[in-house]
């Protein structure tokens, strides 16, 4: 059985229908100069039932491709966006 590759990270686009980008967040360390660094890179994941919206953490696991740039797919929602007041206040106006 084949160890699939999962990780966590914060989906920052829901335009298309199906897919999700992912930002998966992570620190590295300079090699030369020691300073820790937050880098980022974004994938596409599968969402077959569209449950994921932006602002949720969710885990992806790599996949056979799916399309040219998707690789992935979302596993679970682990937590929900919080909407803010204002947000909230435009949607009963």
């Amino acid at each position: 059985m084949i160890k699939r590759k999962e990780l966590i990270g914060e989906v920052i686009g829901d335009k298309m229908q199906k897919t999700r980008v992912v930002r998966i967040s992570f620190m590295a360390r300079h090699l030369k100069y020691g300073r820790i660094n937050k880098k980022s890179t974004q994938f596409k994941a599968h969402d077959e039932g569209n449950i994921s919206k932006v602002g949720d953490m969710v885990k992806i696991r790599e996949v056979r491709p799916i399309s040219k740039t998707k690789f992935f797919r979302v596993v679970s929602v682990i937590k929900n966006a919080v909407k803010s007041n204002i947000e909230i206040k435009e949607e009963q106006v």
